[in-house]
């Protein structure tokens, strides 16, 4: 069996591709500030396939250190991990100058760092074994910025311009680097509202993307996947 880590596992898009991963076979690694959530959302993915092993532990993402025991016990508990999605994330709409003192720091530690430590993590292990796959989840955030988003938007960004990195540093190796850019998706970022969900790209849109991605032959590698609401952004 082949074995996956996800950070940001049990809500929105990182929830849907753990899901889809699950029904292929594939044993899961996944985190969360919460020790009840991920008890139920364990308990959910092993109904889903009973087959596969899923390995939890309560941490939070954006903390370096907590990251890092999560990956080293994850890998201890299920050996060599092929398969690692970056999908923390979190959305701020507020102006680079109208935004809180600690905002930027907040972001970058959330929709940044955890990439980058996960890839200094695995990526020579992969490297070695000349196998693997890196989805880092971007945003429409990371091509074109948001001014009402701005700290968001320059870390998507560096999230991108970070896997394009990645790619370049792994493909003499054949680990495979893609990086997910979906648009307005109906994540909890989006609670509350009255707009028709018809209008929004759906987690489960994301994660059939991933699938299809991963599944694809040894040869072929999609650099960059992305997703755009029908009617255009909300």
């Amino acid at each position: 069996m082949k074995n996956a880590l996800i950070t940001g596992a049990t809500k929105g898009m990182g929830r849907a591709i753990a899901i889809a991963f699950a029904k292929e076979g594939v044993n899961l690694a996944i985190c969360a500030r919460n020790q009840d959530d991920l008890a139920a959302f364990k308990q959910e993915l092993q109904q889903v396939n009973p087959q596969i092993k899923v390995f939890i532990q309560v941490a939070d993402g954006s903390v370096k250190e907590q990251l890092l025991q999560f990956a080293e016990a994850a890998e201890k508990d299920l050996g060599f991990i092929g398969i690692v999605i970056s999908s923390l994330g979190m959305f701020d709409p507020v102006s680079i100058l109208d935004e809180s003192d600690a905002s930027f720091e907040k972001q970058l530690n959330t929709n940044l760092m955890p990439s980058y430590h996960l890839y200094r993590f695995f990526g020579k292990k992969m490297q070695t074994k000349r196998e693997g796959h890196f989805f880092t989840i971007c945003s429409v955030a990371s091509l074109n910025p948001i001014a009402s988003a701005g700290t968001y938007s320059v870390t998507k960004y560096a999230l991108l311009g970070l896997t394009k990195v990645m790619r370049q540093e792994m493909m003499p190796d054949g680990v495979k680097v893609t990086a997910v850019i979906p648009g307005s998706t109906l994540t909890n970022s989006w609670e509350g509202t009255t707009i028709s969900k018809d209008k929004f790209i759906l987690p489960e849109d994301v994660a059939s993307a991933v699938i299809s991605t991963y599944q694809m032959s040894t040869g072929a590698n999609v650099e960059e996947i992305i997703i755009r609401p029908t009617e255009g952004q909300i």
